[in-house]
Formats: C-alpha cells, structure tokens, sequence
C-alpha cells in the first residue's frame, strides 16, 4: 500500500462536502472527518508505516509519538505498532485537553518519559492550535519534540503557526490533494 492509496481512502471514506463549523471555529466548505480512516484497520496499516517515514525523512530521532486527545490517538498507536520490530521502538502517549482532577492529575498519559525526543501528532491541522496545546503539554513535561506529523495540513495557516513557534512540520497529506481525489472519483 502507499501514499497514494492513502490519499484515495481520506477522500472517499474521510473528506465531505458542506458547510461545516470546524473545531477552531472557522467556517468550511471541506470537512475532513480524519478519525473514518484513522480507526479503521486500512487506514491504520497504512498511517502507522507512513508517519515512520515521515520522521525518518525528517531525520528527527524520536523515543516517543503522541499528541491531543483523540485525534492523535490511534495515529500515534499505529506508529508505536508500526515500529514494534525495527530497532527502536517508539512508544505512544496520549495528551489529555486538560489534567485529571484525581490521581496523578498528569495531561501526558501513557509510557512517556521526561527527556523523551517527541514527535507530536496531529490528525488535521487548520489553526495549529491543538498541536501548539500538546507541544506545550509536552514541554513542560519534560519532553523535547522534534517536530509535528500531520495526517493532513489543510493549508490553512496552520503549519506556519506552528513553524512560526520554532517546531518543523511534515503532513502526510494536503487539502488540496484530497479534493483533487474527491474531484477525480466524483
């Protein structure tokens, strides 16, 4: 499977036309529902290969992938799986969007550890907002992060807010790249 046939499943299972209120606000003609190919199990073999590549070719060393809760989740799961038989292995977390009020009361949930290289993840970026709360999350857990993978960069504005707070990104895929998919399919 490759990029190509990732970009063909985030446009027919994931990418719906409309008006839509997206989760900055903003409004949208394009709503990219990342989670119908995020949990499925075509998208997971495809994503969790895909983001190690990504952060090979960024050529980040990463202990650790996570990013804000949910739609990081199974991305981050796919590539700690992804990368179970190569010879590091990268742990998942998760960040809460805010602390417990019991227990540890940590944001950072799961095998992180302080002084873990990170790569935040992000399912769809328009604002960079969640990325910047999880990158933040991080840090001051003790984390040093790399970079953002995206699943997908709309081409809002996003990646140069976070770019602009000193972080790479690299997107697996483009909105552009997806309508011109739904464009070709129908």
């Amino acid at each position: 499977m490759s990029r190509n046939d990732l970009l063909q499943l985030l446009a027919t299972r994931s990418a719906k036309r409309g008006t839509f209120t997206l989760a900055s606000g903003r409004q949208s003609s394009l709503y990219i529902d990342a989670r119908l190919t995020t949990m499925s199990p075509e998208g997971l073999a495809l994503i969790g290969p895909a983001v190690l590549g990504a952060i090979r070719n960024a050529r980040w060393t990463v202990d650790s992938v996570g990013g804000l809760t949910l739609g990081a989740d199974p991305i981050a799961y796919a590539a700690s799986y992804a990368s179970a038989t190569t010879p590091h292995p990268i742990r998942a977390f998760t960040v809460r969007k805010e602390a417990k009020t019991h227990g540890t009361g940590k944001l950072v949930e799961g095998p992180f550890h302080p002084g873990d290289r990170v790569a935040i993840i992000e399912d769809v970026i328009t604002t960079g907002g969640s990325a910047l709360k999880a990158i933040e999350a991080v840090r001051a857990a003790g984390g040093q992060v790399q970079g953002v993978v995206a699943l997908v960069d709309r081409e809002e504005g996003g990646r140069e807010a976070i770019e602009g707070a000193g972080v790479q990104v690299v997107a697996l895929a483009r909105a552009a790249e997806i309508v011109a998919r739904m464009t070709a399919v129908g």
